[in-house]
């Protein structure tokens, strides 16, 4: 039995998280997977590769493609199946200094944002904290465009803190939705307690 997904209208990095979930959960069958763009279809292609699993590409035409990954029991014994829960690693800090990733257009480093936070949400080990500073308190309060997946993450365990003095800048201290406000020393212990230390902005 084929197994399929519909990831069409899905932006980056949505259809490759959803092949992945799918392929971890699988002992061995197919899974096929139809997007509507090249992008989509490259990045499940190396998705794929990467798991040293055999595919095929469809053309479907009008710009939709169907990816189909065939996974077999020797494969499973190969690449062991990560767990489904939600795991941190007590050793990663996120810091976020901004409400956009990358400089540039604002509106695409919003979307990069919110696309990477998706990501770390939906990636294990997730994060042991994540500190957010200057703008990047933004995405922590009401109304934010990523404060279902900070919500789901701060319920995982992940500690989710922002500077209060950038609340107070911004003048939302009480707008604030998930997580803890504190000062720059336990930011910076935070910092200090991470042996792997990764700043967003």
């Amino acid at each position: 039995m084929i197994r399929e997904i519909n990831a069409k209208g899905l932006a980056c990095p949505k259809p490759v998280i959803l092949t992945k979930k799918e392929l971890d959960q699988m002992t061995s069958g197919s899974v096929k997977i139809i997007v509507d763009n090249e992008t989509a279809r490259e990045n499940i292609s190396k998705l794929a590769n990467s798991m040293s699993l055999e595919f095929s590409v469809e053309d479907l035409g009008e710009d939709e493609y169907a990816i189909t990954i065939l996974k077999s029991v020797e494969q499973k014994e190969d690449k062991p199946v990560k767990p489904a829960v939600h795991k941190s690693d007590a050793g990663t800090i996120l810091i976020i200094q901004s409400d956009q990733m990358g400089k540039g257009d604002q509106e695409l480093g919003r979307l990069l944002m919110k696309s990477f936070i998706y990501t770390v949400n939906e990636t294990m080990p997730l994060p042991a904290a994540i500190l957010f500073y200057n703008s990047g308190v933004k995405l922590t309060v009401k109304d934010s465009p990523v404060l279902e997946d900070l919500l789901e993450l701060n319920k995982s365990g992940v500690e989710i803190i922002s500077c209060g003095t950038c609340l107070d800048f911004y003048n939302l201290k009480d707008s604030l939705a998930v997580g803890d406000i504190s000062n720059m020393y336990t930011i910076y212990e935070k910092m200090q307690s991470g042996t792997n230390t990764i700043t967003i902005g």
